[in-house]
């Protein structure tokens, strides 16, 4: 696979002749347990030097990832939810917080209890709903539950989601879901980097740009394009983000 990334190193070059540089961070979805897909992950997140945050399933988290996470320091867990669990009312695009229901305020507060218990103080209190999608009524239930952190897809219209938590981002996802769930187009990708770049530099505070992966679905393509778009970013002077620098 030949991918053309000189648009974005070219973006990347007038960021650094304006004398500034670009955070870029990385999250990743719907760990539950150590597979050899986490494996892989985490082996390069330890080689690309940018830490990737484990979004884990609450309600389905096993044990054994407590010794795994804390043995390495480039996976930081969030919280997914509670059991990815499609809640959306029929004809609706799917989310588990898209809309309200009973029990959703519970879930918010016991996901983070439930991955507390399970990892301690390696947890950082940041929400991820799956897919992407949370009711705005459910923003203030994350400040009183503790959580310091809200993170969904796309260019997001605040810094703060509510008093006291933080919105943080992804913006590149390179799997087709609408199609065979392989790699997007990379000449799509590539343009959407250039043009999320490209908008955080024309701002006096940019927004840390994230990648969104998937572990467990990967194909080799998207693995390596995971890996080249890294690599390309932190060659062209973008700084690894670390939300505990955040949180």
């Amino acid at each position: 696979m030949r991918i053309d990334w000189s648009p974005v190193e070219n973006e990347l070059l007038q960021w650094r002749r304006a004398g500034r540089s670009p955070a870029i961070w990385w999250r990743d979805d719907d760990t539950i347990a150590p597979t050899a897909a986490l494996d892989r992950l985490r082996a390069l997140a330890a080689r690309m030097g940018v830490p990737a945050h484990i979004a884990v399933i609450p309600d389905f988290a096993d044990q054994s990832l407590t010794d795994y996470v804390r043995a390495e320091s480039s996976l930081i867990p969030l919280v997914h939810g509670w059991r990815h669990e499609n809640n959306a009312p029929q004809g609706a695009k799917k989310s588990e917080f898209g809309h309200p229901r009973p029990r959703a305020k519970a879930q918010i507060t016991d996901g983070l209890s439930r991955l507390k218990a399970l990892f301690g103080t390696d947890l950082l209190p940041v929400f991820v709903p799956p897919w992407n999608r949370i009711a705005p009524e459910f923003t203030p239930v994350l400040a009183a539950a503790g959580y310091r952190g809200l993170s969904t897809f796309g260019e997001r219209q605040s810094a703060l989601a509510a008093e006291g938590v933080y919105q943080i981002n992804t913006h590149i996802d390179p799997i087709f879901w609408r199609g065979d769930r392989g790699l997007v187009d990379p000449s799509t990708l590539v343009d959407g980097i250039v043009r999320t770049l490209a908008r955080q530099r024309d701002r006096d505070t940019a927004e840390p740009v994230g990648l969104l992966t998937h572990h467990l679905v990967h194909t080799e393509e998207v693995w390596q394009f995971s890996a080249d778009c890294l690599s390309v970013l932190l060659d062209g002077g973008a700084q690894s983000f670390d939300l505990r620098g955040l949180i």
